[in-house]
Formats: C-alpha cells, structure tokens, sequence
C-alpha cells in the first residue's frame, strides 16, 4: 500500500498537537497571571493556597468520567472531550469580564466569580487527562508524542503571553546615603488581565477546532472500537513491530498490506505485568514531582537569585517539554533500566532546586552569574528529563489501546494530586520555606 501524502500527516500531527494544548492551557494561564489579578482581589497573596485547593478538587471529574463510562459503554471519548472543550472554553472567556467581581460570603468580601471559574476549569482540566488520552487510542504511536508536545505548549504559551504582557516587572531604587532603600517601583502591564483572559480563550477555542478537524480525518467515529486508524489515515496499524513504526514516524510501514488486521501486542496489554506496573508507577512519580512538588517551590528556588532567574526557568523550564517530545520522536528509549536512570539523574536535579528552596532566601551562589545559570540550567535540565520520561513510557504503553491510555492518564492525575497534597502543609501552613524582599539583601554581613 502506498504511503499517505506527507502533508497529510504533517497536518494530522499539529492537530493532535494543539488538540493537547487545550489540556491544560486554562489552569496554567490562571497559574501564571497570578501576580496580575492578586493586586485586585481580596484574597490577596493568599489566592495560590485557593487554587491549589480548586485544582486538587477537580480531580472529582475523574468520578465524573468514570460514570460516563459505566452509563454509556460504547460510546466512546468524543461526547466528553467536547464538554471538557466547552467549558475551557466558556470559563477562560467568562473570566474576562468577570474575574474582578466580589461578592460577601461570610462577613468578608471574597473574589467568588474568579474562584468559581477557577474550579469549572479544574474540573475540565483534571478530566482532560483520562478522555483526550484514551481517543488517542485510534491513533498509531507517533501522534501520543505530538499530543504531548502540544500538552507542553499548554504551559509554554501562557508563560509567553505573561512576558509580554510584562508580568512582574520591577525596578529598584538607588540607595540613598543613610543605606535604606525605597521601595520598588512596578511597572504597570502594558494590558490587562482581561486581555490575556481572551487571548487564552482563543487558543482553547483553536484547541477545539483541531479536535473537530481530527474528527473529518478519521474515517470512523470515536464511538467505534478499531485496532487501527483505518484505511482513511493509513500511518502504521499498531500491530506492526513497534521497531519499524519508530524508524519513520510520519511514514506507513511499506510491507503493510490492504486488509490486514492489527494483532494484539501481548506485552503492551499486560497492564498487570511488571513491566507495566512499574511505566505506570514511573509515569505517576514523575508527575508527581513536575505536577506537584518542584512548582510549589520554584520561586523560592529562582527569586533569591533575581526575577530575570525566576523568568527565564519558568519560560525555558515550560520549552524543555515540547524540546523533549520532538527528541522522543527521534529516538525512543524503550529501556525500563534506562528509563530508570534517566529518573534518578532528573531527581538530582530536582533535590539541588529543593536545597536550594529551603535555603531561601540566602542559598549558595546567590547574587552571582553563576549561580543564576545553575539555577536556570537545573529547571530545564529537570523538566526536560521528567518530561522525556513521562512521554517515553505513555508510547511504551499506547500498544495496550484504550484502556492503557486511560491507566496512563489516571497514573498522571493522581500522581499530580499526590504530589500538590504533599506539599501544602509544608508551603501553606508550615511555612517551611521563606522568600526573600524585592530590592532588599537579606543575606549581607
């Protein structure tokens, strides 16, 4: 048979590209506005501790879409893909004009508009996980990697849109003779929360049209149960040998003939095998950790050595994802003992960003260029590594159909829960680790 246009796969790719930017695009916008909108809302500093609560309580839609599944067998991921997509979509393009309002709620006024959005999104994105995954299932391997390519581009792209919206800009004064300096002067954001609130809006609304523009390629409805892609997007059946599918991602297996139907992959169904239980439990620790634990502490690890640090690691930390998905297109690790490794030598990483948060705010190296490259190089080599790994071991599982995927996409979401319940009593109630002041030297003589 011969081998599909390549424009055709090439545009078949960015779709399920931007279709998994609309994951998580909506939390990490709010994430990453934060400074913007506290300056207006009652809760003040305290908002983060909020939304950290509304998103591990979105993980209640994963009852949600668990009942779907019991009440509607056969029907398959597309029914609440598109209510997940309607209400990103609706709750970011509400937040726009409603995110200032704020209403009494027991004797203290409170952003109850900003709060209930918050949570509709939660909800949406903590579902994202466990109905975008297992619709992947009609997709050979190579497009699990440009899902999550554009899962990573869900973090990258607000960050982006906070930089020039100038999120955080300051200036310090000089320091007057008597040594006590004047307090910084912020620069106003060159537009508003709103602005931004839209401009996210708009890319979930691109998210939802490349999803529809998956459904016209596809020649069979999500709702039917197919080994395969069928003879409409013919790019490899899963059944071929996973070694010749990795050679050419974009290229169909030349030897594969009209008619033929996919054979199970014995190992990739085993979800109970060892080998499947340990790609799961690696797949929920490693998200734990980029989900959970190292964002709880980035700013304490970054801001000591200055808001350019704590810019640059959010940024380049957000491109390491996709740079690391476009790497596993390449080349694949199919090594459980590599996999492991590449863990372990991410974990270091990660154990020198925590040292250095609970050294806060006078860690080692602090006011260098040096140390702000360690910093820097730290977050990127850290996320870039986890990120490998998460997409390394979900394409190590894609041969196992849907019920793989929806275990990979349960696997992630409650890593992630895990990993943000561990670190609020020690960030939020605790108080284990300390910031330092804008334009102050906590750690002079």
């Amino acid at each position: 048979m011969a081998a599909p246009p390549l424009g055709r796969l090439v545009l078949t790719h960015l779709l399920v590209a931007l279709f998994g930017m609309g994951s998580w695009a909506a939390i990490n916008g709010i994430w990453v506005e934060l400074p913007v909108v506290v300056k207006d809302l009652p809760e003040g500093w305290s908002l983060p501790s909020y939304l950290s609560v509304l998103v591990a309580l979105g993980n209640l839609s994963l009852l949600v879409v668990t009942l779907w599944r019991r009440l509607a067998l056969g029907k398959g991921e597309q029914a609440p893909i598109q209510v997940v997509q309607a209400l990103n979509v609706v709750g970011t393009a509400l937040l726009a004009p409603l995110w200032q309002q704020v209403a009494p709620v027991g004797g203290q006024y409170h952003s109850v508009a900003f709060l209930t959005l918050a949570l509709v999104l939660a909800l949406a994105c903590c579902a994202s996980n466990v109905t975008f995954l297992p619709f992947l299932s009609h997709l050979p391997p190579p497009f699990l990697r440009s899902f999550f390519l554009g899962q990573g581009l869900s973090a990258l792209l607000p960050c982006v849109l906070a930089l020039a919206q100038g999120v955080g800009r300051l200036e310090c004064p000089s320091a007057p003779t008597n040594g006590t300096p004047g307090p910084p002067h912020n620069f106003p954001e060159r537009f508003p929360a709103s602005t931004f609130f839209w401009t996210l809006a708009t890319l979930l609304v691109t998210s939802a049209a490349a999803f529809q523009g998956l459904l016209l390629l596809l020649p069979l409805p999500p709702s039917v149960t197919t080994g395969g892609p069928g003879p409409g997007l013919q790019v490899g059946a899963p059944g071929v040998e996973e070694e010749e599918e990795e050679a050419s991602p974009l290229q169909e297996p030349p030897f594969q003939a009209a008619g033929t139907t996919p054979g199970p992959d014995p190992e990739a169904h085993r979800l109970l095998s060892a080998r499947g239980a340990c790609l799961l439990s690696l797949l929920a620790f490693t998200n734990a950790l980029t989900n959970g634990v190292l964002p709880a502490v980035q700013s304490f690890s970054c801001l000591p050595y200055g808001r350019l640090a704590y810019h640059l690691a959010a940024v380049l930390g957000s491109a390491a994802n996709p740079l690391a998905c476009f790497l596993a297109m390449g080349v694949l690790c199919r090594s459980l003992a590599w996999l492991g490794g590449l863990s372990l030598l991410g974990m270091l990483f990660g154990a020198y960003l925590m040292a250095l948060a609970i050294l806060s705010p006078c860690p080692p190296l602090v006011g260098t260029t040096a140390g702000l490259v360690l910093v820097v190089l730290s977050w990127v080599l850290c996320l870039g590594l986890f990120s490998y790994v998460k997409v390394a071991a979900s394409s190590l599982l894609h041969g196992g159909g849907q019920r793989a995927l929806l275990a990979v996409g349960v696997a992630i979401q409650v890593g992630s829960l895990l990993g943000a319940v561990a670190m609020f009593p020690p960030t939020s109630i605790y108080h284990v680790f300390r910031s330092g002041k804008d334009c102050v030297d906590l750690c002079g003589p």
